[in-house]
């Protein structure tokens, strides 16, 4: 008797929990409109989860999955590469199979120099001939062991190009142990600025502000920003890589 009493106990225990489990109401891409949508905070996910529902910005990650367990909003929107790093560590959640959106990296450049742009694609095409791009892409995306190495002892003009960057959207641009700027971006943009031989100077900005600061001309280049955003305002780089974002949902 002692036996069968034990295992309705563990029984309705079981019964309990997965009745006070929050169901997830999200199964395409497609169900985002009206939705409590997390991003961290300063990167394009805010900016989209803005457009197809209601934005909720979170600081942190560990956070912003406690919240979406919790059923306090509804999904959470998420550049794949760091999903899979997240989603692998955190009970309760998936990835929809579907991403939700699919876009080219592209250097934002003023219009009126055409010059720049041009110095820009032949850099960038000559970075891809030589393997760098394929190098970076692996070492962000895959996990790979490819390090770019800055030419220091490289005879540099004096001038230098100023890069407007969000410092919160890894695996793209995020700040570093020594608090510099680091990430795919920066090291892209590190690389053509020495096939250019000037020298880089990073700038914050969040990522709502990126094209407005080349657009105003505070900055000569701007990564990070999302596609139609300049459109109208500034010119734009051959691509470099190709952004996912994906949705993360209760399972």
């Amino acid at each position: 008797m002692k036996k069968i009493a034990l295992i309705t106990l563990i029984l309705s225990t079981f019964l309990l929990v997965g009745c006070n489990r929050i169901p997830n109401e999200i199964n395409s891409p497609d169900q985002l409109s009206g939705r409590l949508i997390g991003g961290l905070a300063g990167t394009p996910s805010v900016r989209l989860a803005d457009e197809l529902g209601t934005a909720v910005e979170f600081e942190s990650t560990t956070d912003m999955m406690t919240e979406l367990r919790a059923g306090r909003i509804d999904c959470v929107i998420m550049e794949r590469t760091t999903a899979n790093d997240l989603v692998s560590g955190t009970r309760g959640v998936r990835i929809l199979p579907d991403p939700l959106v699919e876009h080219e990296l592209r250097f934002a450049i003023p219009m009126e120099n055409r010059a720049l742009l041009e110095a820009v694609d032949a850099a960038l095409e000559e970075l891809s001939r030589n393997g760098t791009l394929r190098g970076l892409t692996n070492r962000y995306f895959a996990r790979g062991n490819f390090t770019y190495q800055p030419q220091a002892d490289a005879d540099l003009r004096p001038t230098f190009l100023t890069l407007a960057l969000p410092p919160d959207s890894p695996p793209f641009s995020f700040r570093g142990e020594d608090g510099r700027i680091i990430g795919m971006d920066a090291d892209v943009a590190m690389a053509v600025s020495d096939i250019l031989g000037v020298r880089l100077e990073v700038r914050e900005y969040d990522a709502w502000n990126l094209v407005t600061a080349v657009w105003h001309g505070r900055a000569d280049m701007a990564l990070g920003w999302l596609p139609g955003e300049g459109e109208g305002r500034v010119n734009t780089s051959e691509p470099y890589a190709r952004a996912v974002h994906v949705v993360i949902v209760r399972r």
